[in-house]
């Protein structure tokens, strides 16, 4: 084992504890002086305790810490199926094979993996691509690094005073005007919006060429679109991606997804999308981030589909429809004011960091909402999932149930919603009101984090493009039969408007699983072949 460390003890710094009381001690000691730990690495059988509640009691002490069993291989199959159960439950993140050797890169990949999750949810990154530079901690800053976070790009928030905040004053040299965001070897600007930001990163539009007539666009960077970009431009396929967000929407927020296919470790939802998005790259793909597509023009007599942008407009001949959905708004008008400061939509990763030691509530019952509440766990001192059912059972997955239930800085509280909230500037109660009896609890609450379920934002499509009562656009035998052709129906993930096509999580009926929408990112690019073949021809 001692060699298999050995290429970790040149950056980091490797302690070697004989048992379970020894690695307490030594973390203890580790925390009492300011620092931290980014990983424990033990063997699946300990002299003086069973190593998962060896883990549990490690965790109570530096719960960010990656926690991996290295079993010897005389051991490995025999202790694997009493330990792998507990890896579902997150008592550990990975069950690995001791190193045979120096150079056992399955050894490596897998540790370097986790150590390289353990660095993105770090308060402050070693390596910072993008200097922000604010005086405050406002919602904008929280917003631009979030964004940046779900882009793969590690950041840091500089005070004015410090060196790093006056190294980025140097560079804009003008009246200081915050935040100022700084990426390597690119310009300083001033943001005003996150849009701002991801313009300076990647470009806008109209640095394309817009008198090409490209074969796809696909309007949305989640699951659904990038699995479309991958295999549209994989076949050869002029194919542009508009994201008015962070590539990877929904699910790029996602600490960790450990029931995606092929990741028996589990990935980040943001690993995923960046994995997916130099995939497509590698293809040709072209992606614009920001840009809010703000009209579908549907084109006719054999003229493209136009989409227009505040920053020019893109013609293609097909278009896949993959924007998502947005998590419902509470509409409790007193939390509503203070989204940005303590209050957010979604998972808000970054904002994670800032609940060390805080009590925080999560609403919502899926399981992008247990997904939040075991990363905040990390962070707060509590966690309290807050849902209106009875119980977890009916919308979330079974193994994040097991996870949140062996967790003990998290609780479910059922049958309750938020119907009040305020605080000084800031998030600091929250009304909790029992559908069943009306009374309404107080509660000291420092972040509020809400994952209500989905609504589609499908108001640029034309009135072509058929919908539900709810939004969502509806394709295949969904139309209504009014809606048919020649008495058919669309092709299964095609709309009312030929050559117009939904996948992913806008499309009605769809599963609202990572897993789906990227299915039927792939299943969608045969119909626009065949859609696309006769003008070929």
């Amino acid at each position: 084992m001692r060699a298999g460390l050995a290429r970790y003890e040149a950056e980091y710094d490797v302690r070697l504890a004989r048992s379970c009381h020894d690695a307490l001690d030594t973390t203890h000691a580790i925390v009492a002086d300011g620092g931290t730990v980014a990983m424990f690495v033990s063997e699946s059988v300990l002299p003086d305790a069973d190593v998962l509640h060896c883990f549990h009691k490690l965790r109570e002490k530096v719960p960010t810490a990656r926690r991996v069993i290295a079993a010897h291989w005389d051991r490995f199959l025999a202790d694997a199926p009493g330990l792998r159960a507990g890896m579902a439950k997150g008592k550990y993140d990975a069950f690995l094979l001791m190193p045979r050797g120096t150079r056992d890169e399955e050894f490596h990949n897998a540790i370097t993996d986790l150590l390289s999750d353990w660095g993105s949810t770090v308060a402050d990154p070693e390596v910072v691509a993008v200097k922000i530079v604010s005086p405050v901690r406002d919602g904008l800053t929280l917003a631009i690094r979030d964004f940046l976070d779900r882009m793969g790009m590690p950041s840091r928030v500089y005070e004015p005073d410090s060196d790093g905040g006056r190294y980025v004053l140097d560079l804009w040299g003008g009246e200081p005007a915050y935040p100022l965001v700084c990426r390597a070897n690119g310009p300083v600007v001033h943001a005003t919006s996150v849009r701002d930001v991801a313009i300076n990163v990647y470009g806008a539009p109209t640095e394309l060429d817009l008198d090409q007539v490209v074969d796809l666009a696909v309007v949305g960077g989640g699951p659904a679109g990038l699995a479309t970009a991958v295999y549209a431009a994989s076949e050869g396929l002029s194919t542009v991606i508009l994201e008015a967000e962070a590539i990877g929407g929904q699910a790029g927020t996602s600490s960790m997804i450990r029931n995606y296919l092929g990741f028996p470790r589990g990935i980040s939802g943001m690993r995923l999308a960046q994995r997916a998005r130099n995939q497509a790259l590698r293809f040709g793909a072209r992606f614009y981030t920001g840009q809010v597509v703000d009209e579908l023009r549907p084109g006719s007599g054999g003229d493209p589909h136009v989409l227009c942008t505040d920053s020019g407009e893109v013609r293609a001949r097909s278009v896949v429809i993959a924007s998502g959905v947005a998590y419902r708004k509470l509409r409790v008008e007193p939390v509503e004011e203070l989204v940005g400061s303590g209050v957010y939509y979604g998972a808000a990763m970054t904002a994670a960091r800032e609940m060390e030691g805080q009590d925080v509530y999560v609403v919502g019952g899926g399981n992008s909402a247990g997904q939040a509440a075991v990363h905040l766990a990390r962070f707060a001192r509590s966690v309290t999932i807050l849902v209106r059912r009875p119980d977890l059972a009916e919308t979330m997955s079974s193994y994040l149930i097991g996870e949140i239930e062996y967790n003990p800085r998290i609780s479910v509280r059922t049958c309750c919603q938020v119907v009040d909230g305020g605080g000084d500037g800031r998030l600091e109660w929250l009304g909790l009101e029992d559908v069943n009896t009306g009374q309404v609890d107080r509660v000291p609450a420092y972040g509020l984090f809400l994952l209500l379920g989905a609504e589609p934002h499908c108001d640029w499509l034309p009135a072509g493009v058929a919908r539900d009562d709810r939004g969502f656009v509806l394709t295949g035998r969904d139309v209504p039969r009014d809606r048919w052709l020649d008495g058919l129906p669309p092709e299964n993930l095609a709309t009312t408007v030929p050559g117009i096509f939904a996948a992913g999580d806008v499309r009605a009926g769809s599963m609202k699983r990572v897993a789906s929408a990227s299915g039927e990112g792939a299943s969608v690019v045969p119909l626009v072949h065949a859609y696309l073949s006769p003008a070929a021809d």
